[in-house]
């Protein structure tokens, strides 16, 4: 797992090109994100620059419903936001109240590359942002004010 400030985490992703590479590197997600325990990780913190993530918003307090999605999109967004406090499995130890829209409709593919599209609230709908935000290079800290920035950062030991 990659830790910030590791530079990688501060790039944009690549699109998926290969499938079956994609397949494998899901179940790693899987299996890291489970073990962390996290509610989702994105390729890019561990060392994959390519632009898949998986996500169970709701694991901790029930049952599975994991959605792993490749070359993910945001098709639309409510205008309702919606502070929430997000934690980063990259960024250990330290949370911030981060902004955003309370549901989004998701394009993606999935593991057998189908196109999907699903429309994910609440818990859901920030968790896929947060993670697509990882694909592109930007950490959940960037949407701070700088004063709010900053203060996490010294917490962070930054």
């Amino acid at each position: 797992m990659l830790r910030w400030p590791d530079p990688r985490l501060a790039r944009p992703c690549a699109p998926v090109t290969d499938l079956e590479a994609a397949r494998t590197l899901i179940a790693d997600l899987f299996e890291t994100m489970y073990a962390a325990p996290g509610r989702g990780l994105a390729a890019p913190q561990v060392g994959a620059m390519l632009r898949v993530f998986v996500m169970d918003a709701g694991w901790k307090r029930g049952e599975k419903t994991p959605r792993a999605c490749i070359d993910p999109h945001v098709i639309s967004a409510s205008e309702a936001t919606a502070m929430g406090e997000e934690g980063c499995l990259s960024v250990p130890g330290v949370a911030a109240l981060v902004e955003r829209p309370v549901s989004i409709v998701l394009g993606y593919r999935d593991a057998a590359g189908e196109a999907r599209q699903v429309a994910l609230e609440g818990a859901e709908a920030r968790v896929a942002q947060h993670e697509l935000d990882h694909l592109d290079g930007v950490m959940h800290f960037d949407r701070l004010g700088a004063a709010a920035r900053d203060a996490l950062l010294v917490e962070y030991g930054a």
